[in-house]
């Protein structure tokens, strides 16, 4: 299954710290780690002694395949190792991704920090572990790493689900890599340009004239105030021209109640003469 927003049309990003899954439990949770992989454009999966083995040959590699939603090479790619030093021997630092520090005197960095540091760090291989779903790293697996990744929760219920902590980290590591800017539209339209002065103004004096025939300026040594309450309403919109006209005419149609409609008498035509 793929989702509606993959194109393959567009180029697709690559890169990023390697993400290294120790032991990891199920084949649907390696699926959904290799979509939110392929949502941030990292593309290195390893896996160190995942529970019933890899590649999958049995019904749950259907199943891994399903959640990847189309990120089936990182799946096809997946390097399997059997420790977790063997999978990292060939990076130059490497973070562990754990809810707790486990008194180990090591940095302690948020995903944002840690990522910002891989991407400035362009020449480096870098690596970043994730533990088992049920209990996550144990403290020889963190000893191993230079620093420790925690994201920031709610203190009473900080552990994530895997495939949450791997695309946390890409985000992270995407958006320090690309920006944050929202894609492009598809469709390019017009610039909207706001709305001039003399329209707001116009708009203003009608709309409260309609509001004082109305009774809503009430008490009426109020009045000022609550038109300067009102304008402001109205100028903390930014309206554009073509907001302020849309506006402006349902406004009138509240006022004036619904159109009428002009009937146009029909065209009587004259029988043609016989001569």
């Amino acid at each position: 299954m793929v989702g509606a927003g993959t194109d393959k049309t567009k180029p697709l990003l690559q890169g990023g710290p390697a993400v290294v899954l120790v032991r990891p439990q199920l084949a649907v949770n390696i699926g959904m780690c290799a979509r939110a992989m392929a949502n941030f454009g990292l593309d290195d999966l390893r896996l160190v002694n995942p529970r019933e083995g890899w590649p999958r040959d049995d019904q749950y590699r259907d199943v891994a395949y399903a959640a990847a939603a189309g990120a089936t090479a990182l799946l096809d790619s997946a390097r399997v190792f059997d420790s977790v030093a063997a999978a990292i021997a060939d990076c130059h630092r490497v973070y562990a991704a754990t809810a707790r520090e486990r008194g180990q005197a090591k940095a302690v960095m948020t995903p944002s920090a840690a990522m910002a540091g891989t991407v400035l760090a362009a020449g480096e291989r870098r690596a970043i572990l994730f533990g088992p779903e049920r209990t996550g790293l144990d403290n020889d697996e963190v000893a191993i790493a230079d620093a420790i990744v925690t994201f920031p929760s709610n203190p009473a219920y900080a552990s994530l689900n895997l495939a949450q902590a791997v695309l946390l980290c890409g985000y992270e590591w995407f958006k320090a890599a690309h920006g944050d800017a929202p894609p492009p539209a598809t469709l390019p339209r017009p610039p909207a340009l706001p709305a001039q002065r003399d329209m707001l103004i116009a708009f203003f004096e009608y709309l409260e004239q309609k509001l004082d025939e109305s009774g809503f300026f009430r008490p009426a040594p109020k009045k000022p105030q609550m038109q300067r309450n009102l304008r402001n309403i109205f100028h903390r919109m930014e309206l554009t021209q073509q907001d302020l006209r849309t506006l402006w005419g349902a406004i009138v149609r509240l006022a004036e109640g619904p159109r009428v409609e002009v009937q146009t008498r029909k065209r009587v035509r004259l029988p043609k003469s016989k001569d």
